[in-house]
């Protein structure tokens, strides 16, 4: 680089010579490291959010298991269980996400500053996460859901 200036001019002091690569990298450094600590942060709570759906959903459909074993000792079907302790888990589910998608149009203003080349309010980013949580909390519903409707309905009316 300093040769290219010296075949030119042999006068010219020469310091701190940079191609624009770097002088555009060192600029933005900044901006990139908050975009990926924003990132993994995000990537965090994203998972925090499935575990919790996960773990609060399972938890209510095991305590559930004595009213799903009277249920089916009664007469009622496989299917129709599934679906109430489905319908019973997904609504407060659709209830959050609608929550989360608001706070997150609101909160995506704010951090606009710090978001580079996503616009706030993106679309793709914000049906990928609410497909996601939906999707755990329905897997959350239907795998316990499922197997305490298979466990014999005396076992479960001993259960507790």
């Amino acid at each position: 680089m300093s040769n290219a200036v010296h075949a030119v001019n042999r006068d010219i002091p020469i310091r701190d010579i940079f191609a624009m690569d770097d002088l555009v990298a060192n600029s933005l450094s900044q901006q990139r490291f908050n975009m990926l600590l924003l990132g993994a942060f995000a990537g965090l709570a994203l998972l925090l959010a499935a575990v919790g759906i996960y773990s609060v959903l399972s938890y209510n459909v095991r305590r559930s298991v004595r009213e799903i074993g009277i249920r089916l000792a009664l007469g009622a079907r496989l299917g129709d269980v599934l679906r109430m302790v489905v319908f019973e888990g997904m609504k407060p589910t659709f209830i959050g996400v609608a929550i989360g998608l608001v706070g997150a149009l609101a909160l995506g203003r704010v951090l606009s500053s710090l978001i580079f080349g996503v616009r706030p309010s993106d679309p793709i980013t914000f049906v990928a996460v609410a497909i996601l949580l939906v999707a755990v909390a329905l897997a959350a519903s239907i795998l316990p859901a499922y197997r305490a409707a298979k466990v014999d309905p005396l076992v479960a009316l001993r259960y507790e």
